[in-house]
């Protein structure tokens, strides 16, 4: 698996930022993790990782859980799903990926 690949595509094909490109990783390989682990993890404040889960939830990335807890679904449902809600955001026909 080519990380950085799969963080790029990310990145350019479903618009996802980069700091939300590695949150997404990390969780989608590592399980669920709570904000405070995702942000030693990546050395980033527990705000960023906070806000950044939150809005993986709403981009379709991630269950909706308690609080501070996160957790990725499926890689290859959550490509999809993340991919349809970006071209609802950008008005573009979804068209499977």
């Amino acid at each position: 698996m080519n990380y950085e690949k799969i963080k790029n595509d990310l990145i350019s094909e479903v618009r996802l930022t980069k700091n939300q490109a590695e949150v997404f990783l990390l969780v989608t390989l590592k399980g669920q993790m709570s904000a405070n682990e995702i942000s030693k993890s990546l050395d980033i404040s527990i705000d960023d990782a906070l806000e950044t889960s939150q809005k993986l939830v709403e981009l379709g990335g991630f269950i909706d859980m308690p609080e501070t807890e996160f957790e990725a679904m499926h890689p290859r449902f959550t490509a999809v799903n993340m991919y349809r809600r970006m071209c609802e955001r950008e008005n573009i026909d979804f068209k499977k990926i």
